[in-house]
């Protein structure tokens, strides 16, 4: 529970208006913070006794942060933050706010399943160093979850939110989409930046693109399987589990795509679609740490009940990056 000089400094934030220029707050002429850009969601290394390896995770947030990313996701799906303590989630981080170049924005996810927990767990990850939070849709009573349930679930945690909130829906591990209405309802909140779409329906994220279009608010891809697409959709960036292995590959992919060099950006997005495929949905967190060892990275275990791959998952996953010339 949040005390209550925590509750008072919150109100406090939101009574000047959002005007604070610190980390993401809006400035005071009233523009958002611009999210544009590519971001890598920041795995959890464990050790082999299932504990969290900060080591390691600053390890791999220094290679990450040689490349042209805009900033760092942590405690995303690929996070495994539904295994880890609030603790633990809060140390992560932490950690990755020290680890990470200061130039660089920090989005973390900070939902929870209730609208009280996700407002606490968004406070703490702001006082540790979140420049914004990610906030994925409530989903354990998924058929009471309607677009009035998830706009008061939202407009709660933006309103007293001391940092940006960034919607977040990927219906792959959610079971829910949230609806379009929703969204162009929450997009007109001063406090509510953009959204991360991990749905794949490309068509949806140009309808939210199309819908949200007078608003301050911009969409991020949830992949990079559909990246190129969504650029040409009015997306703004993404955020990419592949851009932890092929980060300089996913970022000159944005590039081609701001400059209008489409031939180019279709070859390599056409390259990037297995691979892609491979860590998110064939795969998943397994494939993608597997494939981190492989690029230099530190990727390890995954946390129970997450399984290592089988030697010919392992197989499978080597051919999709040997076969499109990445291994």
């Amino acid at each position: 529970m949040l005390g209550p000089q925590v509750w008072s400094s919150v109100r406090q934030g939101l009574s000047r208006g959002l005007s604070r220029n610190v980390r993401g707050w809006a400035s005071g002429e009233g523009k958002k913070v611009d999210i544009a850009g590519i971001y890598p969601p920041v795995t959890t290394p464990f050790t082999a006794t299932a504990e969290v390896d900060y080591g390691k995770l600053e390890e791999n947030l220094h290679k990450l942060g040689t490349l042209p990313f805009r900033g760092f996701v942590v405690q995303g799906s690929n996070g495994e933050f539904p295994f880890l303590t609030s603790s633990e989630r809060l140390e992560v981080v932490s950690r990755v706010r020290q680890a990470m170049p200061k130039n660089r924005l920090l989005l973390a996810g900070s939902g929870c399943e209730s609208t009280q927990a996700t407002v606490e767990m968004t406070v703490s990850m702001a006082q540790v160093g979140a420049d914004a939070a990610m906030v994925v849709t409530p989903c354990y009573y998924r058929g009471r979850m309607s677009s009035a349930a998830l706009i008061h679930h939202y407009t709660k945690v933006a309103d007293l939110s001391p940092i940006p909130v960034v919607l977040y829906s990927v219906p792959a591990n959610t079971g829910l989409d949230l609806p379009v209405d929703a969204v162009f309802t929450l997009s007109q909140h001063p406090n509510i930046v953009g959204m991360k779409d991990s749905g794949g329906d490309v068509t949806r994220i140009g309808l939210i693109v199309h819908k949200t279009r007078k608003q301050d608010f911009q969409v991020l891809a949830g992949s990079a399987g559909f990246l190129m697409a969504s650029y040409a959709l009015g997306a703004v960036g993404g955020v990419c589990a592949l851009a932890n292995v092929l980060g300089a590959q996913v970022c000159q992919l944005e590039r081609l795509c701001l400059t209008g060099q489409w031939e180019d950006a279709q070859k390599l997005q056409h390259r990037l679609i297995e691979p892609n495929a491979a860590v998110t949905r064939r795969f998943g967190i397994p494939g993608l740490k597997k494939t981190m060892d492989w690029f230099g990275y530190y990727g390890g275990p995954c946390r129970a009940p997450l399984q290592e791959l089988s030697p010919a998952e392992e197989e499978a996953l080597r051919m999709d990056f040997t076969s499109n010339g990445w291994l």
